[in-house]
């Protein structure tokens, strides 16, 4: 089988690779987990709580991944239920299978692809005047979401429910695998976690990251990759389903390892 043995670099955040891995795993590869991304509650939370409080105020909730769904539910749900009429929108399975697992099902979110500009194309989001949107996100952030639902006459908040920050996490397990010629692949779901592997492998893995055939399950992560130097960037479906499909597809017309 195409995967059977191979060491593929998983990147996403402590507590959101799991699902990713299991698949890696039950198809005959060994993830190597090394999250590029850390995630932390802000210092502040009296937003949240005051958004809290004001929520049945919205017509619409915006979460904008499985971290703003954790830190901002953990929050608001200890303090009260989820009001009835309020609306909830994402992006990505990751994040509907979040929303489930606090009790939201009804949730408006696109079928294809995972980013705002799909979330945007839905018909629920093209008439919104009048209405009030609450958007929860990490600090900092794109603007396209927020800037095009006021331009269809939303009114929209932004509220801050976590802080980003780059790992500090010793790299030599990555090299070691990759001087034994033994690093297959690495899988990529962010520009900002692409650019913070870049910096946390230092000049020797970036040697060698330029041969490694590097996953992405979105075009801007590809423009990223290719300003810093990537040699062999494979854009794939999205999601874990995508990014597993990508694997398989390259890894069965490759019969030896990839990474020398």
């Amino acid at each position: 089988m195409g995967l059977a043995g191979r060491h593929v670099v998983v990147t996403r955040p402590a507590g959101q690779a799991a699902h990713f891995a299991t698949a890696l795993s039950e198809a005959g590869a060994i993830p190597v987990l090394f999250p590029v991304l850390e995630i932390s509650d802000v210092e502040d939370p009296s937003s949240l709580l005051d958004a809290a409080i004001r929520l049945d105020g919205f017509d619409l909730a915006v979460f904008v991944s499985p971290n703003a769904i954790q830190k901002a539910l953990a929050v608001i749900l200890a303090r009260r239920s989820w009001p009835a009429g309020l609306r909830v929108a994402t992006m990505g399975k990751s994040s509907e299978r979040e929303l489930a697992r606090h009790g939201i099902v009804d949730v408006i979110a696109p079928a294809q692809r995972f980013d705002s500009e799909a979330l945007l194309e839905l018909p629920e989001l093209m008439d919104m005047a009048g209405r009030r949107v609450i958007i929860f996100r990490g600090d900092g952030g794109r603007e396209l979401l927020g800037d095009t639902l006021k331009a269809r006459g939303a009114s929209v908040e932004y509220l801050s429910c976590y802080r980003r920050g780059r790992p500090r996490i010793d790299p030599a397990p990555l090299l070691k695998l990759w001087e034994q010629g033994r690093l297959d692949a690495v899988t990529l779901t962010s520009s900002e976690g692409l650019r913070n592997f870049h910096d946390m492998i230092g000049r020797l893995g970036q040697a060698w990251l330029k041969k490694t055939p590097a996953f992405v399950p979105h075009a801007r992560i590809a423009e990223q990759a290719q300003v810093l130097g990537l040699g062999r960037v494979i854009p794939t479906g999205p999601g874990d389903d995508g990014l597993m499909a990508g694997l398989v597809q390259y890894f069965a017309s490759h019969g030896s390892s990839t990474a020398n």
